[in-house]
């Protein structure tokens, strides 16, 4: 019969690439083979950021889909990307799954797919394939997804999803952090238009996920419970980069710049500035230059990921304050993109000054290390919330009257954080219970190979 065959699709955005991908290397471990599908675009960043890599994982099989929008087009614009997906990628996803059933010995035996990917999990059912929901975000979040109901029925959005009233604050459940709906997930995305394409999206997936058998969640009891105790459906495995070495192929858009580790090695213990804000997170100049001059006023090393696209219009390296690069030589260095997962455990770190999405929060909190909040959109002002005033692992920062986070308030946060030693403590004290969770005995751990058993079966 051959090992079990997964078909894994996540939403095609870099947050929700990695944790399925984490996921796929775990169910590798178990004798599980996986074809894993990226959209053409993704498909070629990873294969240009890993080379020859990507052919080298047997058991992990890449290929690839349309995502209903031109080469050229922006995919940050998530309002035209999730109608593209919507128009296109079913029928492309329908065609690659009657090519592997009619090509292959070994059959599918199950899609997982990201909640996002609700439509796919629909095909899989044509197909009389078991299905499995994947969520790699908080379970605060899709609890928030799943709860949209009330959300009209208690006129606090309207049937767009648009805020009646954005400036009362809510609260799901006790112990869950409470949500401005001004930030709620589908509000902060883009124009109108992108809004209400993206909650009738979200609307959609929601009905397609209410009859599988599994929905899996990349989170744990301790780190959610109020969340998990509101949809007690959800059920955590996570997290998932506490329990895997990712290897090789990480499914990152970026190619991994490994030098900083080596020049990590070169700095004290609990000394170092992580500063990373995702795949996302974009600064218009006069941001970009505070951050610049808070991390040089710090005067403590720094490690500051920088993508090409970092800013507005222009690329980041032409934005840097003059003589910015040479003032801080010997105690900052600038990446473009960073082994995330190997930089967090190093001993080297002191905090993680971060936009707080899911995969940066767990990673972070794994480790423990403490945070600075910086969040861009979407769910990272959930994360900042569960950070700063559930979890107490971190602070935020505040904004000026222009809106700006100034350099004068970055030096003083830094200092506020890595001088008291209660984050430190309680961040490691959540790190305690994280890995205890994907321990052998652990809650998530025991989901995990129930969910293994029924895989198999």
């Amino acid at each position: 019969m051959g090992n079990p065959h997964i078909l894994a699709i996540p939403y095609p955005a870099q947050g929700h690439v990695i944790p399925l991908m984490e996921l796929s290397h775990n169910l590798v471990s178990h004798g599980f083979k996986i074809t894993f599908v990226n959209t053409d675009f993704n498909h070629k960043r990873v294969k240009d950021a890993f080379g020859n890599k990507v052919d080298g994982e047997g058991s992990i099989r890449l290929v690839s889909i349309p995502d209903g929008m031109e080469p050229d087009e922006d995919r940050k614009q998530l309002g035209k990307l999730t109608y593209g997906i919507s128009k296109v990628m079913p029928l492309e996803l329908k065609k690659l799954v009657k090519k592997i059933i009619g090509s292959e010995d070994n059959k599918i035996s199950c899609v997982i797919a990201d909640v996002n990917m609700g439509w796919a999990l629909d095909i899989a059912a044509e197909f009389e394939i078991p299905g499995v929901a994947f969520w790699p975000a908080s379970a605060m979040l899709l609890a928030l997804l799943f709860s949209t109901d009330k959300l009209l029925d208690d006129q606090v959005i309207d049937k767009h999803g648009t805020p009646i009233n954005g400036e009362n604050m809510i609260q799901l459940y006790p112990n869950t952090p409470a949500m401005h709906p001004n930030n709620f997930l589908w509000v902060c995305l883009g124009d109108f238009t992108a809004q209400k394409n993206i909650f009738e999206f979200a609307m959609r997936n929601n009905k397609a996920v209410e009859n599988v058998e599994w929905l899996i969640c990349n989170t744990t009891f301790d780190l959610e419970p109020g969340a998990l105790s509101l949809i007690p459906e959800i059920l955590p495995i996570g997290p998932l980069s506490a329990t895997n070495q990712l290897g090789p192929l990480t499914g990152s858009f970026w190619p991994e710049d490994a030098t900083c580790l080596k020049w990590l090695d070169q700095q004290p213990p609990g000394s170092v500035i992580y500063v990373a804000f995702g795949s996302f997170t974009v600064f218009d100049p006069i941001q970009f230059q505070e951050l610049a001059l808070g991390l040089e006023l710090s005067n403590r090393p720094f490690l500051w990921v920088v993508r090409p696209d970092t800013t507005e219009g222009t690329q980041s390296d032409e934005l840097y304050p003059i003589g910015f690069k040479a003032r801080v030589a010997g105690r900052g260095k600038m990446v473009g993109w960073a082994p995330q997962r190997a930089v967090l455990a190093h001993p080297s770190i002191a905090c993680f000054i971060s936009h707080c999405g899911w995969n940066s929060t767990v990673e972070g909190l794994s480790n423990g290390i403490p945070f600075l909040c910086w969040p861009y959109f979407a769910d990272q002002f959930i994360n900042e919330t569960y950070i700063c005033d559930i979890w107490k692992i971190g602070l935020s920062f505040n904004r000026d009257e222009r809106g700006i986070i100034t350099r004068e308030e970055i030096k003083g946060k830094v200092e506020q954080l890595v001088d008291d030693e209660r984050f430190k403590a309680k961040a490691l004290q959540l790190k305690g219970s994280v890995m205890n969770s994907v321990s052998e005995n652990g809650s998530s751990n025991r989901i995990f190979n129930n969910f293994i058993e029924w895989m198999k079966s």
